[in-house]
């Protein structure tokens, strides 16, 4: 990045009515035009050779998430199992990018991968609300990037966004990002909530420019949670914000995706939209919990030339 960009950054979080500035500046979002080429880029063809690497692709970039409140001990090391060995019966099988737990149950995690390459995700900033001070959110952070957390997901205060105090948010983020240590931040919008594309692209370059490893549509917990056209405006500003900066963001849509056909239509408009260079786990993610078992089962589909039943994987 140019010392003058990073100067012009600089002055743009100098202030709330600067950051305003900025952000009402960007280019606005063509509602019906994002809708439609989703919509063209969903509907695309993949040949047999290219299924199957978009299917092992796609399971190296599963989060397996458990985020109930009746989560055990038990659960979380038996998911660690399948994010570790998704198809036991298949060694071939790649491996999840990560498991996400809440951060009680990060210790748990860390000992039942020790030794893999899976890495353990913790939701804070009191997830999924962030109805909370300051203090209380830095303090589910630190609490569990001292728990050993490769990844810290954080949520936004909605309301303060909606209100237009984003320089609030932006030091919310700043400060959890610096709270994080090592481990990498995700920010989730809960884009259910943000009523609007344009927000939506506001919300990512502002994360961004508060030191954002990734961009994260949703909880789960509130619907509608990850489309298309929403993860399209986002992949939109990650490929704009490395033109403008230099730096290479992430994208994790969460939530409602269920199926290996949905999973490879948003790695159809990746590489359409932002190019091969986010076609990785290093910087596409899906948060999910049930997708896993469908991409399991087309693959054994590829393989074998038939499908097992649902319930020939470990339920999730």
């Amino acid at each position: 990045m140019s010392t003058t960009l990073q100067s012009n950054l600089a002055d743009v979080t100098a202030s709330d009515a600067a950051l305003r500035r900025f952000l009402h500046g960007l280019p606005g979002v063509d509602q019906v035009g994002a809708d439609q080429r989703a919509a063209s880029l969903g509907s695309r063809s993949i040949k047999t050779t290219a299924k199957q690497w978009a299917l092992d692709l796609a399971i190296g970039m599963v989060d397996l998430t458990t985020l109930e409140g009746m989560d055990t001990p038990g659960k979380v090391r038996a998911l660690c199992s399948k994010a570790m060995r998704p198809d036991p019966a298949d060694p071939s099988c790649p491996h999840t990018a990560a498991i996400c737990v809440y951060g009680d149950m990060v210790g748990i995690a860390k000992d039942a991968l020790q030794g893999s390459e899976v890495k353990v995700a913790a939701v804070a900033t009191a997830f999924p609300s962030g109805r909370a001070s300051r203090r209380v959110r830095l303090a589910d952070v630190t609490e569990a990037a001292a728990a050993g957390a490769d990844e810290i997901d954080m949520v936004i205060d909605r309301g303060a966004f909606l209100s237009g105090r984003y320089l609030e948010v932006f030091e919310d983020i700043a400060a959890v990002r610096e709270a994080c240590g090592s481990a990498h931040l995700k920010v989730i919008f809960e884009t259910g909530e943000l009523q609007t594309y344009d927000n939506v692209r506001r919300a990512s370059w502002l994360a961004m420019l508060a030191g954002a490893h990734f961009i994260k549509t949703s909880t789960g917990k509130i619907q509608p949670a990850a489309t298309l056209p929403v993860t399209l405006v986002m992949v939109e500003a990650v490929r704009d914000f490395r033109l403008a900066t230099g730096r290479q963001v992430g994208v994790k849509p969460a939530g409602g995706i269920r199926s290996s056909k949905d999973a490879i239509k948003y790695l159809v408009m990746v590489n359409e939209i932002a190019g091969p260079d986010w076609l990785s786990p290093d910087w596409f993610r899906f948060g999910a919990s049930t997708l896993l078992n469908d991409l399991l089962m087309q693959r054994t589909k590829m393989a074998t030339g038939r499908y097992s039943g649902p319930d020939y994987f470990t339920l999730d």
